[in-house]
C-alpha cells in the first residue's frame, strides 16, 4: 500500500491542477524590470526579497522580529556584504505578497529573490530557479485539537474535513491520498479552502478553538506555533506524503545571485534564540474561542433580530455585528469596559452621541449606536471602490479600535513603503504592528475569525430565524 500511495503522490505532483482559494484582495501590478543579477543588485545597493506576507514568515512588532525568515535573510545580507567592495554594500528591501503570488511577482521583476518560508504547491513552481534547500526533509503533519481524536493512518481521515490556506502544498498530498481512498471505495478527505484573509497561523488558531476540525501544515510550522498555542495536537505518526524541501526561488537570469545564495545556505545555521521575541509577543495573542458553542449559539439566536434590524438599516452584514459583539462582550449585554464602554458592542457614550443615539443602555440602542458608528466610519473614510468589501470591513474595524485618522495615516505610510494601502490584512497591518504593536491587529483578526466562523454556519443560523 505504501508503494502505491507513493506512486500516486508522485503522479499528483506532476499532474495536479492548481488548488487555490480566491485571490486575497487587491493586487499590485508592477511592470517587469530588466534582468538583475548580482552585479546589478550591487550597483543598485538594494536586494528586493519577496516574502510570504504571513506573520509566520515575516514582520516586526515594535522593532522586534517575529518572522521565521527574518534572521536567515539578515544573515544573507551580511554574507553578501562581506564580499562586497567598498560602496557596494546591499540593503534588503522586504516585499510582502500572498504566497500564491510570490513566484509570478518574481518573474515580473518585482523582486530578486522569493522566500516563501513554507513548501509550495508544485503547480506554482515554473519559470524560476529553486535554491538549495533552506530546510530539507520537511514532512507535512496533521494538526488537530488536544482532547479530540488523533490519527495514525490515512484511512482514518476518510470523510473528514481539512482546512487549508491558498497554495498549500498539502492540497497535492491530499489529492494523492484521495486517489488511494477511491481505489478502496472510501470517501475522500474533504478540503475546505479558507478565506484569503487567513494565513497558516490563523487556521491553526481556529483549529485550536474548535472552529476548524483539522489542518495540515509543515512540521516546523506546527512545532513553532504549538509553543504559543498549547491546545494544538500534532499527529506526527501519520505519514501524509514524502518530506519535501523548503526553498528560496530566483529568476532564471540571475545565476550569480543563485550561486551566492546556495553558498550561503550551505553553511547557515539558525541562532538558538531566534524565536524568543516570537514566543514572548505571541503567547498571549492567539486566544480566539469558538463562538458557536451551544450557549453562545443560543445567545446569538436571541440577539439575531436586533442585529439584523440595525445591520439592514446601515447596510452591514448582521454577522459582522455579531462577530464584533462576540469579541467585545462575548454577547453579554451587561458587560462593562474601560473609558465608559459598555453593553453588547462596548460603545462609549461619546461615540454614540456622534451618531445621534443618546440611550445605549438597552440592547437595541447599543447595537444601533455601534452600527451607525461603523457606517459613519465606512462612509467618511473607506468608501473607495478600490477597496474590496472584506478589506473595507477590516479597515472600519481597525478605525473603530484605533481611530480613523490614525488608520488613514497608516495607509499613507504603507503606500510610501510600497505596500498595498487598500489592503489591511498582511499589508497595512504591518505598519500597525510596527507602530503600536499587536493589539489592533489581534482585534481585527479576532473579529474577522468570528465572522468567518459565523459565516460558515450562516444557513443554519438564518434558518433558525425563519421558524
Amino acid at each position: 500500500m505504501l508503494r502505491t500511495l507513493t506512486a500516486l503522490l508522485l503522479l499528483g505532483l506532476f499532474c495536479a491542477v492548481p488548488a487555490h482559494a480566491r485571490e486575497p484582495g487587491p493586487q499590485q501590478h508592477v511592470p517587469a524590470s530588466q534582468a538583475r543579477d548580482l552585479g546589478q543588485i550591487r550597483s543598485s545597493k538594494v536586494l528586493r526579497v519577496l516574502v510570504n506576507q504571513s506573520r509566520n514568515s515575516s514582520g516586526e512588532v515594535k522593532g522586534e522580529p517575529v518572522g521565521v525568515e527574518y534572521y536567515r535573510l539578515r544573515a544573507l545580507e551580511h554574507a553578501l556584504n562581506a564580499r562586497a567592495a567598498d560602496g557596494q554594500e546591499i540593503t534588503l528591501k522586504i516585499v510582502p505578497r500572498a504566497k500564491e503570488q510570490l513566484l509570478a511577482a518574481l518573474q515580473r521583476g518585482e523582486g530578486d529573490l522569493a522566500a516563501p518560508g513554507e513548501l509550495l504547491d508544485p503547480s506554482l513552481v515554473h519559470g524560476v530557479q529553486p535554491s538549495a534547500p533552506v530546510v530539507d526533509q520537511v514532512p507535512l503533519v496533521l494538526v488537530g485539537r488536544k482532547g479530540e481524536r488523533s490519527y495514525s493512518r490515512v484511512e482514518q481521515l476518510s470523510g473528514r474535513t481539512v482546512a487549508l490556506t491558498s497554495a498549500s502544498a498539502a492540497g497535492v498530498a491530499i489529492q494523492a491520498i484521495n486517489q488511494q481512498l477511491a481505489l478502496r471505495k472510501r470517501a475522500p478527505i474533504k478540503v475546505e479552502w479558507v478565506d484569503p484573509t487567513l494565513a497558516v497561523e490563523d487556521v491553526l488558531e481556529m483549529v485550536q478553538a474548535g472552529i476548524y476540525p483539522l489542518t495540515v501544515v509543515e512540521q516546523p510550522i506546527a512545532r513553532r506555533w504549538s509553543r504559543v498555542m498549547p491546545r494544538l495536537r500534532v499527529d506526527n505518526k501519520l505519514s501524509l506524503a514524502q518530506p519535501g524541501a523548503i526553498r528560496w526561488y530566483l529568476r532564471d537570469d540571475a545565476p550569480l545571485l543563485r550561486a551566492a545564495v546556495d553558498r550561503f545556505l550551505a553553511t547557515y545555521r539558525a541562532p538558538d534564540n531566534q524565536d524568543a521575541a516570537f514566543e514572548r509577543i505571541y503567547r498571549r495573542q492567539y486566544r480566539v474561542h469558538n463562538p458557536l458553542a451551544r450557549q453562545d449559539r443560543q445567545r446569538l439566536a436571541s440577539l439575531r433580530p436586533v442585529l439584523q434590524k440595525h445591520g439592514t438599516d446601515q447596510q452591514i452584514d448582521w454577522l459582522n455585528l455579531a462577530a464584533l459583539a462576540f469579541k467585545e462582550s462575548t454577547l453579554d449585554s451587561k458587560a462593562r469596559g474601560s473609558g465608559g464602554a459598555h453593553g453588547l458592542m462596548q460603545i462609549t457614550p461619546s461615540a454614540a452621541q456622534r451618531v445621534g443615539v443618546s440611550n445605549t443602555s438597552s440592547v437595541d440602542g447599543n447595537v444601533q449606536a455601534s452600527a451607525r458608528y461603523l457606517a459613519m466610519i465606512r462612509r467618511k473614510f473607506f468608501a473607495s471602490p478600490q477597496i474590496n468589501e472584506r478589506e473595507r470591513m477590516a479597515f472600519v474595524l481597525a478605525a473603530y479600535n484605533l481611530g480613523p485618522e490614525r488608520v488613514q495615516a497608516m495607509r499613507a505610510e504603507a503606500r510610501r513603503r510600497g505596500l498595498n494601502g487598500n489592503q489591511w490584512f498582511f499589508q497595512t497591518e504591518r505598519i500597525a504592528m510596527e507602530q503600536v504593536g499587536m493589539g489592533p491587529v489581534s482585534f481585527v483578526n479576532s473579529v474577522n475569525k468570528y465572522y468567518l466562523a459565523f459565516n460558515r454556519e450562516r444557513a443554519s443560523l438564518e434558518r433558525v430565524a425563519k421558524r
